[in-house]
C-alpha cells in the first residue's frame, strides 16, 4: 500500500500547520505527483491550499530525497527569474512525522506529460522555448549571491558524478560497463558552474493555463545541486521525444512533445546556446550520461523491489538502448 497520512498524523499536520498561520482547522489530504519520487499532497482547510512534500519510505539511494536541501534551494530562487513554488515552512523528522517534511504554495496550472490540453495547443512553440529560456535563467543564477556556497561541489563533478552513480550497481556492472568506460574516457572538463535541476523536462514544469506559453513553477528539486550545467540540458533533450527509435519511460512522460508544433530537440538545443553562450561540442557526452545515469537508478529501484513501477526490466534496457545511440555505440 503507499504511504499516506493517518487520522492521527493528518492532526498533527493540521495543528503544526495552524500554528503558523498557514492553513486553519481540519485539512485534507490528497496525494498528487506520480509517487515515484519525494512524496507530494495536496493539503486543504476549504479556503487554503498548499503542498506537502516528505520523502518515501526507505530504502533509496544514499544522498536522495533529502526534502529540507529540495526546500532550501526552492527558497534560494525566491527572488530569481526562475518560477518557483513559495516555500511556506520546514519541519524536522519527529515534528509533524517521523520524516523531515516542508510546505510550499500551491502552483495551479497544467502539467502537461502525455497530451497538450486543447486551450494551450496554439502555444506549443512558446511553451518550447519557454523550457529552454528558464533553463538557462536557472543556470545563470549567481548561485554565491543565493545563498547556496556549499550546495554542492561543481569542481570535477562529471567524473565525480559518473562514478557516483556507478557504485550503486557496482555489484554488478555488466549492463553498464561498456557505457561507464565509453563516459570515463571521454569525460569532458566542466563547462560551468550552476544550479544544476537534474531532472528538468516538461512534466516537472506547472505551466500557466491564463497566459499560454509561460511557466508557473518548476517543481521535483530533490536532485537539484552545483554542477555543470550541460548535464540539465543533455538530461533535457534525452527526454524529448522524437521519431529516431523506441521512447524510454522519461520521453513516455513527455509524449506531449510529439506533437506539431513543439520545437525539436535541435531548435532547442541551439536556442539554449544562442541565451547561455554555451559550447556544445560534447553534447552528446551529457545525453549519453543522463540516459545511463536513469539506466542506473531505474535498475538499482527494481532491485529494491518497492516500486512496482520500476520491475519491468525493459525500462532499464530501454534507457541503455538510448545511451548507446546517444553515445553512437552499436546497439
Amino acid at each position: 500500500m503507499p504511504w499516506d497520512w493517518t487520522p492521527d498524523t493528518r492532526a498533527r499536520l493540521a495543528s503544526y500547520l495552524e500554528d503558523r498561520g498557514v492553513t486553519s482547522g481540519e485539512i485534507t489530504t490528497t496525494p498528487i505527483g506520480d509517487g515515484h519520487s519525494n512524496l507530494t499532497h495536496l493539503v486543504s482547510d476549504g479556503v487554503h491550499q498548499v503542498v506537502v512534500r516528505r520523502p518515501p519510505p526507505p530504502p533509496f539511494p544514499p544522498g536522495a530525497h533529502d526534502v529540507l536541501r529540495e526546500a532550501r534551494v526552492i527558497n534560494a530562487l525566491a527572488t530569481t527569474p526562475v518560477p518557483v513554488a513559495r516555500l511556506l515552512a520546514t519541519a524536522q523528522a519527529g515534528e509533524v512525522v517521523d520524516v523531515p517534511l516542508y510546505v510550499m504554495s500551491f502552483a495551479a496550472g497544467p502539467v502537461v506529460t502525455t497530451e497538450t490540453p486543447s486551450s494551450l495547443q496554439p502555444a506549443r512553440q512558446r511553451i518550447g522555448e519557454a523550457l529552454v529560456d528558464t533553463l538557462a535563467d536557472l543556470h545563470a543564477v549567481d548561485w554565491r549571491s543565493a545563498g547556496l556556497e556549499g550546495y554542492g561541489r561543481p569542481e570535477g563533478f562529471n567524473d565525480r558524478h559518473r562514478r557516483r552513480i556507478a557504485q550503486l550497481v557496482a555489484d554488478d556492472n555488466s549492463q553498464f560497463a561498456e557505457l561507464d568506460a565509453w563516459l570515463a574516457e571521454q569525460v569532458p572538463t566542466e563547462s560551468g558552474a550552476s544550479i544544476v535541476h537534474n531532472d528538468y523536462r516538461i512534466g516537472n514544469v506547472v505551466l500557466s493555463a491564463k497566459r499560454p506559453g509561460e511557466l508557473v513553477a518548476v517543481l521535483d528539486w530533490e536532485l537539484a545541486t552545483l554542477g555543470d550545467p550541460l548535464l540539465d540540458l543533455g538530461y533535457f533533450l534525452a527526454s524529448v521525444p522524437d521519431d529516431d527509435g523506441p521512447l524510454t519511460p522519461t520521453q513516455q512522460l513527455g509524449r506531449a512533445m510529439l506533437e506539431p508544433g513543439y520545437p525539436t530537440r535541435k531548435e532547442l538545443a541551439d536556442r539554449y546556446a544562442v541565451r547561455t553562450g554555451a559550447e556544445l561540442k560534447n553534447l552528446n557526452w551529457y545525453t549519453t550520461l543522463a540516459l545511463w545515469k536513469l539506466a542506473v537508478l531505474y535498475e538499482y529501484s527494481r532491485r529494491q523491489g518497492q516500486d512496482p513501477y520500476y520491475a519491468d526490466l525493459a525500462h532499464v534496457q530501454s534507457f541503455l538502448a538510448a545511451a548507446q545511440r546517444a553515445a553512437e555505440l552499436e546497439v
